[in-house]
């Protein structure tokens, strides 16, 4: 369990996430410099046919990245136009239908911002009021920017908090009450990576404040509160707010990805603390009324969960959206904002270490798709990214470009073969100091012996041993929830080859010793050839 005093470091933070986030970095670098579609579809495509083609894009992708299951559901208007569920819910088990359950990851957060919205119309928050109104207790590191953050500074993720601070809490499994708070709380040591206000970072800490906020707000458990209003108004009769719940009314089971290759994971806990920005659970049929109450100004059937200026300014895209640097759009309140063409698109996604999530509206043609999966890996995001975006792109009427991300399970594989690597350069090693000790002669010379032989190799064992970084220090939980295969590889071939570096070293040097006490010498050999 990650202990509060985490928070007091954040050096240590960015020193855990340095490995992992070049990795990131390079992938949104990509992501940034291809275009997300090819071209529009076909004029005259009628919606069966886009149904088809979405049915089929998502079974190919599904095949090509091994996914076990998806539910996706595509609303039009008022109405649930398709449903249809893929691969299977658990092992050896049914195809998901519309009312499995699936952790939602970080699509809750939209929710969150909902129920804000909501006690903001009945006048319960305030907000451009500061967080410490509701929440007195709040600091940070710095005493004027905890006073000067507001509410709109988490909605839109701009409060200074870092997404590293976002991370941590997601491997924290305390299930009492108070964990959130408790977590926040730890908040109080920590420097902001930027002042209030100033840019757009996203962080789960954002939306973890604002859960409490409606708590503060409401005087009802987070919790207690979705399930009031907004599951029950909206008929959301399959989603839930607990693990446990969700498992007795048959929640899909999850898998991890190890190496590219799904493992079932049926009973990982949820983080109670990281609740709001990231746990509940819902299903295809049911993210589908959420989704006609986004198309339809805060409004499902005959009942009225926000105001039609609410819906707006939840969707408005207040804030330029960066991610590692790389612009990714826009951000207003739980949705980010893109444009497809000239179709403007409002999505989010959400990552659980065994469950991914995709959500996304076209106002100006009132379509909405959701597309619910029970797998993940945090290298494998941007991969399952793609399914949803494609999804949503053919839903327009466009055509996705050909896979950015088509390596990624390759290179997750390619991985097993550092091992191999490392196996035959310890016996391509002991081959050469074995012939050393019989041939002395034949060693290398002094430059090419410390150049090549000694200092060369290091370069690539002291990048292996750098992977150490990776499951250790602060963020070490989250990387063995989100990377549970990258984390115990970075833990066996990092220490194997930080081991190496020494010993190798240590072997070489004793046979030069050796081999220099030795009668035969190099210069004897020569000189019996210049004879």
């Amino acid at each position: 369990m990650t202990e509060p005093t985490h928070f007091q470091s954040r050096r240590r933070i960015i020193l855990g996430a340095s490995t992992a986030g070049i990795a990131m970095t390079l992938t949104f670098q990509l992501l940034a410099a291809s275009p997300i579609l090819a071209s529009p579809a076909s004029p005259g495509t009628s919606p069966g046919n886009s149904f088809e083609k979405i049915d089929a894009f998502v079974q190919q992708q599904m095949d090509r990245l091994r996914i076990p299951g998806v539910a996706l559901a595509i609303v039009q208007d008022d109405k649930i136009v398709h449903q249809r569920g893929f691969g299977v819910a658990r092992p050896q088990g049914e195809v998901p239908s519309p009312k499995t359950p699936f952790v939602l990851g970080s699509t809750t957060k939209s929710f969150t911002a909902l129920a804000v919205m909501q006690l903001v119309e009945v006048g319960r928050i305030d907000l451009d009021a500061p967080v410490q109104r509701y929440l007195p207790w709040f600091r940070v590191a710095d005493l004027r920017a905890s006073a000067q953050m507001t509410v709109r500074h988490l909605l839109n993720q701009t409060s200074g908090l870092s997404l590293s601070c976002g991370w941590i809490p997601l491997a924290d499994f305390d299930q009492n009450s108070d964990a959130g708070e408790r977590q926040s709380q730890a908040l109080a040591t920590l420097p902001l990576s930027h002042p209030v206000g100033s840019a757009f970072e996203y962080s789960n800490m954002n939306y973890n404040l604002l859960g409490l906020i409606v708590e503060a707000a409401s005087g009802e458990p987070y919790a207690t509160y979705i399930q009031d209003h907004v599951f029950a108004p909206l008929d959301m009769r399959y989603s839930y707010t607990t693990r446990t719940e969700a498992a007795r009314n048959g929640l899909a089971a999850g898998y991890r990805y190890w190496f590219a290759s799904p493992v079932a994971v049926p009973n990982l806990p949820l983080p109670r603390g990281s609740l709001p920005s990231g746990q509940l659970i819902s299903s295809s049929e049911d993210m589908a009324h959420y989704l006609i109450a986004q198309l339809n100004d805060g409004r499902y059937g005959n009942v009225q969960v926000l105001s039609p200026a609410g819906v707006a300014e939840m969707h408005r895209p207040a804030v330029n959206a960066t991610m590692m640097g790389v612009p990714i759009g826009k951000y207003g309140m739980g949705w980010f904002t893109e444009e497809i063409g000239n179709t403007r698109l409002t999505y989010h996604s959400g990552t659980v270490p065994d469950y991914f999530s995709f959500m996304a509206l076209l106002p100006e043609q009132r379509k909405g798709v959701v597309l619910l999966v029970n797998a993940d890996h945090w290298m494998m995001n941007m991969a399952l990214m793609e399914v949803g975006m494609g999804a949503a792109i053919l839903l327009a009427d466009h055509q996705p470009a050909p896979s950015r991300f088509a390596a990624i399970p390759w290179m997750m594989q390619a991985l097993l073969l550092i091992p191999i690597l490392q196996a035959a350069g310890v016996l391509a090693t002991l081959f050469w100091l074995r012939r050393w000790r019989r041939q002395p002669d034949r060693r290398p010379g002094p430059g090419r012996m410390w150049g090549i032989v000694i200092l060369l190799p290091l370069i690539p064992n002291l990048a292996v041993a750098l992977s150490l970084l990776i499951p250790t220090g602060s963020l070490g939980g989250f990387f063995w929830l989100f990377m549970p295969d990258l984390s115990w590889f970075a833990v066996i071939c990092g220490s194997a080859a930080l081991a190496w570096i020494f010993v190798r070293t240590a072997l070489i040097l004793w046979t030069l010793r050796r081999s220099s006490s030795s009668p035969v010498r190099r210069r004897g050999r020569y000189s019996s050839q210049i004879l």
